[in-house]
């Protein structure tokens, strides 16, 4: 049993992951998309889920994430297609911690705690505004505003329109502070047959933005009408 519990220490140790928030604003599809993109890969993920975007997720997929079940939760809403469909594909969480939002005391909160870097998807307006103005309301915004002090990458997928004044101020705040504002605007010249491939699009983005290899979308070769060209 020892043994077992120093490889375990040593493991968690090694360990350095992404931390990934969901905020509020409509798009889970997209944090779905960015979560099975990192474990792909072979990252590892430090969840963070706000309380308004249990609210979200319920009304776009019908999934409840429950703290006490987020393992079940979590495999289940990674399952789905960005059309609804359950089963679509097929993902490990093996690699992934969840924290509870109101968890000021979790690991992310503190600028010691080994990380990557963090990706805010989808984020909200909300959630913009309290990364920069330093708020930390909760685990999201705390760990967002230890990303920037620490100076690690953070990319925030900023999911509203039309976008009025004050957003846009604080979005050139967040670029200022060194964040990557990532707005979540698919594109069409990677020839998108399917809503996933815009939702992958987005997703492939930001994993680029993160320095993270992936395949989730053709990417521009100089050619036009590479886009109408079938895939393969």
């Amino acid at each position: 049993m020892e043994q077992v519990n120093v490889h375990s220490q040593r493991e968690a140790a090694s360990r350095t992951p992404w931390v990934v928030g969901v905020s509020g604003a409509s798009g889970t599809p997209y944090a779905a998309a960015v979560l099975r993109g990192l474990l792909d890969a072979g990252e590892s993920v430090d969840l963070v889920v706000s309380r308004a975007s249990r609210l979200t997720l319920l009304d776009e997929t019908g999934i409840a994430f429950r703290d006490a079940h987020w393992r079940e939760d979590l495999a289940q809403w990674l399952a789905r297609g960005a059309d609804g469909k359950p089963g679509t594909f097929e993902v490990d969480v093996a690699r992934v911690r969840h924290w509870s939002a109101g968890d000021l005391g979790a690991g992310p909160s503190s600028g010691s705690y080994p990380v990557k870097g963090m990706l805010i998807v989808p984020a909200s307006t909300a959630c913009v505004a309290g990364v920069a103005l330093g708020l930390s309301k909760d685990l999201l915004q705390r760990a967002a505003s230890v990303t920037l002090k620490e100076r690690r990458r953070l990319v925030v997928a900023v999911r509203e329109t039309p976008l009025g004044g004050q957003t846009l101020r604080h979005l050139v705040t967040l670029d200022e502070a060194g964040a990557v504002v990532l707005p979540a605007s698919p594109a069409f010249y990677a020839g998108a047959t399917h809503i996933q491939d815009l939702v992958d699009f987005v997703a492939g983005r930001v994993l680029d933005a993160a320095g993270v290899p992936h395949s989730l979308y053709r990417r521009w070769e100089g050619e036009l009408g590479g886009g109408s060209r079938p895939s393969g």
